[in-house]
């Protein structure tokens, strides 16, 4: 039998706990980042908020942490930390509150959530304890948007076989029919035509029966805007159908999502990381730090090192457990005020590169002067690796003079027109955009004229690239954008 001996090189890297931390922090928005630096502050008694300056603390700190690491030339892990219910009580308890700070109590109101809303409802009908009971699990299979995507003959055999309970269709169709009557309008709803029935069925005005007809019995019609096959069939003229089919538009196609929920409402709200602004024709761009508070390390924390290190050649194994906690609590504090300033460091010059790199556009806001910018061109400019730039421009917002924008709008590929020149997508897609918006919608623009229109601006592009950026768009084919 014959041995071979194969020699084989790997190129493995190895990251460190803070590498690892920094990516993490580069990856989250700066209303995240808040939440995450309240935890580690909850999580870590040796990381404090900065009253007065933190950089004596830091000096302070450095030689202590340096004469540790010298000893034992160990690097610690964050997941070898002792648990948090080994840490004494009191060392849990913050107290470093300026004195000039505000201690008042914001009240917020929750309100009803929605499913809240329907059972409080069913609860003020006059229902029987067992209609009651199927209501309240009727109005469970409800989803978000108001629809009962169940059946009832599966409802009717969970009843069964979870309560016990015997309960035809006919018994669930009746409890259904009183929920559907609830609000929001349209609520209950199996689809989208049930929904528009419903909510019309609560309508007034002369277009509600033909509205109501037109729902009924030429939905797949009306989906496909054949509006000329419905006034055929209806035997109706274009004033009648304009006044139906308007009336149809104004109902909600998803009745749940109306509720009213201030949870819901909060969460659409944007924190920018980045604040741009020009002063003196000149561009300053600074990092959003309203809410973000400056970190430093507890001094009690350290001088509790530097006792247990004094009394460490005549100390016991708990007085060493102790010291190797301390140690890892303030190196654990230590790397993270370190990845926060990493990640300040690593936003700033990114996004200065990015306003360089697109300072024509950032001066007035004009699309037309956004240059063609993939991340590969920042990461040259930055030295950092794509990823980086990636992490970076992900979940990120910027605030100018002329709005808000996420960090991935200015990134786009290029387009050749047919001088040469080297033009954004994002123009040619400005452009689709107006052209669609000042259309005729009686009469559509197709995509083969969109085409022409492009090649008539120099724009020389395919149907089917057209016809992408569409889609991009979130615009619909001409057929679809046809009104009366």
């Amino acid at each position: 039998m014959e041995q071979r001996l194969t020699l084989q090189q790997k190129l493995l890297q190895k990251l460190s706990p803070q590498q690892i931390q920094v990516i993490k922090l580069l990856e989250i928005p700066a209303l995240q980042l808040e939440q995450r630096i309240k935890k580690e502050l909850e999580e870590n008694p040796a990381l404090e908020v900065e009253e007065e300056s933190y950089a004596n603390g830091e000096e302070e700190a450095a030689p202590e942490l340096r004469s540790e690491t010298d000893k034992d030339n160990e690097e610690f892990s964050v997941e070898d930390y002792m648990p948090e219910d080994e840490i004494p009580s009191y060392r849990l308890q913050t107290n470093n509150y300026s004195p000039d700070d505000k201690q008042a109590d914001i009240p917020f109101s929750v309100g009803d959530t929605f499913h809240e809303s329907l059972l409080e409802q069913a609860g003020m009908d006059s229902f029987s304890e067992r209609e009651l009971k199927l209501a309240e699990y009727i109005i469970g299979n409800i989803d978000e948007d108001g629809y009962l995507r169940r059946d009832l003959p599966s409802i009717s055999d969970d009843l069964a076989f979870h309560l016990n309970m015997g309960v035809s269709e006919e018994e669930l169709e009746k409890i259904l029919r009183v929920i559907q009557d609830f609000d929001p309008p349209g609520v209950g709803a199996r689809n989208l035509q049930e929904s528009l029935l419903l909510q019309l069925e609560r309508k007034q005005g002369e277009a509600r029966p033909l509205a109501i007809a037109i729902i009924r019995d030429y939905f797949d019609e009306f989906t496909r805007k054949h509006y000329d096959k419905i006034a055929r069939r209806l035997n109706i003229d274009d004033t009648e159908l304009k006044q139906a089919v308007d009336m149809i538009l104004k109902l909600n196609p998803k009745p749940g999502s109306s509720y009213s929920n201030p949870l819901n409402k909060s969460n659409q709200h944007i924190v920018p990381d980045f604040l741009l602004e020009v002063v003196d024709g000149e561009l300053q761009l600074s990092l959003n730090q309203k809410n973000m508070p400056e970190l430093r390390i507890n001094e009690s924390y350290m001088e509790m090192l530097r006792s247990l290190s004094r009394d460490r050649n005549g100390s016991g194994r708990s007085n060493r457990e102790a010291a190797t906690f301390v140690k890892q609590k303030l190196d654990s504090a230590k790397w993270f005020i370190d990845a926060i300033r990493q990640r300040q460091q690593t936003l700033l010059m990114t996004m200065s590169e990015i306003i360089e790199f697109q300072k024509e556009y950032f001066m007035d806001g004009d699309e037309t002067k956004l240059r063609p910018m993939i991340l590969k061109d920042i990461a040259e400019r930055t030295s950092l690796d794509i990823s980086t730039v990636s992490r970076v421009s992900n979940s990120k917002y910027i605030q100018t003079h002329f709005g808000i924008y996420p960090l991935k709008y200015f990134f786009s590929e290029a387009m050749q027109k047919e001088s040469g020149e080297e033009v954004s997508t994002r123009e040619i897609k400005t452009i689709l955009k107006e052209v669609i918006d000042n259309e005729d919608k009686r009469h559509p623009v197709t995509d083969e004229r969109l085409t022409e229109i492009l090649k008539e601006k120099s724009y020389n592009i395919a149907r089917r690239t057209v016809a992408k950026y569409r889609e991009q768009l979130d615009i619909p084919v001409a057929r679809l954008r046809k009104e009366l």
